[in-house]
């Protein structure tokens, strides 16, 4: 049997995530991932302003926007963009019932990680979580530094690899990188300015972590 394409491994996630979004988004919201972002996002200095770009790359039902908007910070436009069409739908009515978040400034985009549609240079910041996982990994570096404006910064939240990561990995039919793979393939497009372990106190400390990653 031939390997099968990126294309029609793409459908398969898509066809699964729009499955799965209504509870992923119920369960996501209970366990605290919104005020993990949150907390981490206030903590640092990404020069976001009322004129600046940003993409949610990978961005589910909206966990991660909803936590950047909730750390404070009010961009001029916010893009979601996703593979699933359902998980962008919910994400949406989740943003625009938020009080915390300007929905009027916040679009969403369908699409592969892959192929973004959007020029080069186009964003001040991108945040991405749980999405690299399901390509090749220096590809999707590669494509979201395409995006950012030189000196941009990129919030990478990758599944770490641990107990929880592999039960993730068969769970959603994804592969966890490395850590040292991560910060070989990073600084080919970036200067990595930090990274960060969630405690295990909370949720996400269990399966991810965070790279902060500086466009050269």
């Amino acid at each position: 049997m031939a390997p099968r394409t990126m294309a029609e491994k793409g459908s398969k996630t898509r066809n699964f995530y729009d499955r799965i979004a209504d509870a992923q988004s119920v369960a996501l919201r209970l366990n605290g991932y919104r005020a993990s972002v949150a907390r981490y996002l206030r903590s640092i200095d990404p020069e976001i302003g009322p004129e600046s770009y940003v993409l949610d790359a990978g961005s589910g039902t909206g966990i991660v926007a909803e936590g950047f908007y909730a750390a404070g910070y009010r961009p001029k436009c916010t893009v979601t963009f996703d593979l699933s069409h359902r998980s962008l739908s919910v994400g949406k009515e989740h943003i625009r019932k938020n009080k915390k978040t300007r929905s009027a400034s916040i679009g969403a985009v369908q699409g592969n990680i892959l192929e973004l549609p959007f020029a080069d240079a186009s964003f001040d910041l991108v945040l991405s979580c749980g999405v690299l996982e399901y390509v090749p990994l220096e590809d999707g570096l590669s494509e979201l530094a395409r995006v950012l404006k030189p000196g941009g910064k990129l919030v990478f939240i990758p599944v770490k690899p641990s107990f929880v990561g592999s039960v993730l990995e068969f769970l959603y039919k994804f592969k966890t990188y490395p850590l040292s793979k991560i910060r070989k393939e990073a600084v080919r497009h970036f200067k990595i300015a930090g990274e960060h372990e969630f405690k295990l106190t909370e949720a996400m400390g269990w399966s991810k972590i965070v790279f902060l990653l500086e466009k050269k």
